[in-house]
């Protein structure tokens, strides 16, 4: 196997300490979007679990969207599940809250722990493919493990 990227790396050894059997493989093109990393994982966009950081607009606090490929958070509706209003924080928000670049960020594996909300149409896949550190690296994962291990609260997003 060849050398992972540190970041890469990272998720791979917070897969492990978490006790998932996931395997992060780096792909020849881009997973930077949910469209780049369904081509080159060869599944649907719905089967892309997008990891998106929105920031509270009240206590500056970090929430961590696992949300399908297909879907988009309805920010309105998810203030109201959360109960506060959600903006979109900018490139260093999101470095500092995860330790991971846009268009990496893994589903675990953070700098500190995040709330977390999984989007309910994920759970009907048998497999999802999720970022892992890099604009390159991914892994594969049943959603209903992701679920399991992270017990985020599942909420319909769109």
């Amino acid at each position: 196997m060849n050398e992972l990227p540190a970041a890469a790396k990272r998720v791979q050894d917070a897969a492990n300490a978490l006790g998932l059997a996931v395997t992060v493989t780096i792909m020849p093109d881009s997973t930077r979007t949910a469209e780049e990393a369904a081509e080159a994982c060869g599944c649907t966009v719905g089967q892309i679990v997008k990891s998106l950081i929105f920031k509270g607009k009240d206590t500056d606090q970090a929430y961590l969207f696992l949300v399908s490929g297909t879907n988009r958070v309805n920010e309105k509706a998810v203030a109201k599940t959360i109960g506060e209003s959600i903006v979109r924080p900018d490139a260093d928000f999101v470095r500092k809250a995860t330790g991971f670049a846009i268009g990496g960020i893994p589903p675990f594996g953070h700098m500190v722990k995040l709330a977390t909300f999984l989007d309910a149409d994920l759970l009907q896949y048998e497999t999802v493919w999720a970022a892992a550190g890099t604009p390159r690296a991914v892994f594969p994962v049943a959603p209903r493990q992701l679920r399991d291990t992270l017990v985020p609260t599942v909420i319909q997003v769109a």
